[in-house]
């Protein structure tokens, strides 16, 4: 099972349902006042029934035109229509995560906690600071902190990754989730949610978008619609002067219908369907972004913070070579490393197991030996193993060296030079030594992970710069840095260091995104423009963050970049596309109001009917044609906002130039095309 939940179709049946439901139920006029664009429509609509209802019952309105009855009423089904596809739009985004609450709701109900002195209390009673147990087969009844044990969890209804997960103690490993499953062993729990604030409560209210706020962006978008919005109401008004000045009668139904095929209707529609989905994309990659300006700001951040382990290497030195010193082969210093590392259970201990095994020798039973193992500790720095009457030891250096000179032997002066040369090209060396004769070198080194200097590379073509942030010394981080092809790194980086470069970065006008998952990394996630928080790192990371990744992959914050540019291509694409589209609506209803005028006596067309570049059939079927057109466009495009416009990296220039052609002309052609062809069908209906 992956971690990424697949996505549902767009007009999945078990979606689409209640979310028609929802856009009726959005008609509500204090709902609709929150997009004005829309609004301004749902008004029209009602104005145009109530004129047709007056024409229906025979007293029809003074000033309103002398349209018949069934062309009013075919214009206000067709703006009403275009009201409910935009509502449906917003509503099928919002319902594409309800599922996914309901599997979330269900963890946290039924819940019980088991206090220390083995008194049971409803998880929703806890308060922060109250300790719980949790053995095998128990529910975690709250967000806290492992303060005792180590245990195994399944963490697989929030992240959708089947793989348990060790949660420990101390480290980094130490946050657990309610509704998280212990799988085996024991822990203790320190609470640290506040009641109602659970990390489930904020994915529930994510994915159903009860909290979400609209972006600076999008509020500026809005405004900017609104405003063209009241523009174009405008010189619709002024247009009924200037038609009773030229003999022309217009009117109210067509007026409606001119002004809401020449507003932004197609991206006031969609506009926060769109916003919705960029947040849905998140939390499908199981990244909970804590708010919709988090998600806007990682599709414009200039420069990524990466963390050398875990994200650009693989997180664990691995052993690359052997190098044994004169005198010694290097199937003996081979041997010697596996029987040292033997009760070694590091990952860098495993590896010196698995590289010896490459010289032909099988990890050895010492079963009927008399071995005693020497364990690692922070003082000696060394670790290996007595037996057979020999003492083996491997580890640090200059520590082996001490010992050596400790059993009595000496050390080659090849010894220092291998270490030093080591050291430069970025590796890490131990020193193996049997008895009191130094026998060689291993070579530890960092493992780049596949792929990571394509995926730079990538980055880089987005306009993007890369830092990776690593505690080793200079060399060691400029060799990482040159082979995994990152553009600058900080090494020896300390918690102020990295709050440093983040504030240098952001002074400079540049917007930063980093990730983290330790304590230490807590200020430098809080100061940063997208902080993405590890899900297995500590609680201070996980609060300091706007986005926690339930996968806890750094290498996550590559894709969330993708998403969030993803975001602001799509509403920009959709736009161009819905500005663009008035041209041609222009021809369409402009031509079919003012076709009469100035016409000679005994014709029905002028010389204004030029503008009937479409060769549309009457002006009635003009007007409805244009009105479906604006109305069904809705939703054909509803795929395209919630599934969002396809990213390539690329410069802003190649963006803009792909903008216009694509959305721009295909904006100007595609409501030619779909107007005409509309208008062939209704002038057909209205001939028979």
């Amino acid at each position: 099972m992956t971690a990424t939940t697949q996505e549902r179709p767009t007009f999945d049946p078990a979606v689409l349902g209640p979310a028609l439901v929802d856009a009726l139920r959005k008609l509500d006029p204090r709902t609709m006042v929150r997009n004005p664009v829309m609004f301004v429509v749902e008004v029209g609509a009602l104005l145009t029934t109530i004129v047709w209802f007056a024409q229906a019952v025979g007293s029809p309105l003074e000033g309103t035109g002398d349209d018949p009855a069934w062309f009013t009423f075919t214009v206000a089904l067709w703006l009403w229509l275009t009201v409910v596809f935009g509502n449906l739009a917003e509503a099928l985004a919002e319902g594409r995560g309800k599922a996914q609450a309901a599997t979330l709701r269900a963890m946290r109900s039924t819940t019980t906690a088991i206090m220390l002195d083995g008194t049971e209390k409803p998880a929703q009673d806890l308060r922060p600071g109250d300790v719980v147990a949790v053995e095998a087969g128990q529910a975690i009844p709250g967000d806290g902190t492992v303060i005792e044990g180590i245990a195994s969890v399944d963490e697989s209804a929030i992240t959708g990754e089947s793989a348990p997960v060790i949660r420990e103690a101390g480290g980094d490993r130490s946050a657990v989730t309610g509704g998280t499953r212990v799988l085996s062993d024991r822990i203790v729990v320190e609470i640290t949610q506040e009641p109602g604030s659970s990390f489930i409560d904020r994915m529930i209210a994510l994915v159903e978008g009860a909290s979400r706020r609209k972006t600076p962006n999008e509020v500026a978008l809005g405004i900017l619609l609104a405003a063209l919005t009241l523009i174009f109401l405008v010189v619709v008004v002024t247009l009924r002067p200037i038609a009773d000045f030229a003999g022309t009668n217009i009117s109210t139904a067509t007026l409606i219908a001119l002004l809401v095929a020449l507003i932004p209707t197609t991206i006031g529609a969609l506009l926060s369907a769109i916003g919705i989905a960029g947040m849905d994309r998140l939390v499908r990659r199981n990244v909970l972004a804590l708010s919709g300006r988090a998600v806007e700001a990682s599709g414009d951040v200039d420069v990524l913070l990466l963390d050398k382990t875990g994200t650009i290497t693989l997180g664990n030195r691995q052993a690359a070579s052997f190098h044994p010193m004169p005198g010694v082969t290097e199937q003996e210093l081979a041997e010697a490393a596996q029987l040292a590392s033997l009760a070694d259970e590091t990952p860098e201990g495993r590896s010196i197991v698995v590289l010896a095994k490459g010289f032909g020798i099988r990890e050895r039973e010492l079963a009927g030996h008399e071995a005693e193992f020497v364990p690692f500790t922070a003082q000696t720095r060394m670790s290996g193993v007595d037996v057979d009457g020999h003492r083996l030891r491997k580890g640090a250096g200059d520590a082996i060296e001490t010992w050596v000179r400790e059993e009595g032997g000496t050390t080659p002066p090849q010894l220092r030079e291998e270490l030093d040369r080591i050291g430069r090209e970025g590796g890490t060396p131990l020193a193996v030594a049997r008895d009191s004769q130094v026998l060689g070198v291993i070579y530890l080194k960092d493992v780049i992970k596949d792929g990571m200097r394509e995926r730079f590379d990538q980055l880089r073509s987005m306009g993007i710069r890369t830092v990776m942030v690593t505690g080793d010394n200079q060399l060691t981080a400029a060799k990482i840095a040159e082979e995994s092809g990152v553009d600058d790194f900080l090494a020896e980086a300390t918690p102020e260091r990295k709050l440093a470069l983040i504030a240098e970065q952001q002074e400079q006008g540049r917007l930063v995104a980093m990730t983290g998952d330790g304590t230490n990394d807590a200020p430098a996630l809080a100061q940063a423009d997208v902080g993405v928080a590890m899900n297995t790192g500590t609680q201070a990371a996980r609060e300091a963050g706007n986005m926690v990744d339930l996968d806890s992959n750094p290498t996550k914050l590559i894709e969330i970049v993708e998403v969030g540019k993803q975001l602001l291509i799509t509403r920009g694409a959709l736009t161009t596309f819905s500005i663009a589209n008035d041209i041609a609506k222009y021809f369409a209803i402009l031509p079919a109001i003012f076709a009469a005028t100035y016409a000679a006596a005994g014709e029905t067309t002028g010389p204004l009917d030029a503008l009937n570049i479409m060769g549309l059939g009457t002006p009635q079927s003009a007007i409805i044609s244009a009105i479906i057109f604006n109305a069904i466009v809705i939703p054909l495009l509803v795929p395209l906002a919630l599934r969002g416009v396809q990213y390539k990296p690329s410069g802003a220039t190649a963006l803009l130039r792909r903008n216009l052609l694509v959305y721009g002309l295909g904006g100007i052609v595609a409501p030619f095309v779909g107007i005409k062809l509309i208008d062939l069908v209704v002038h057909n209906l209205l001939g028979a």
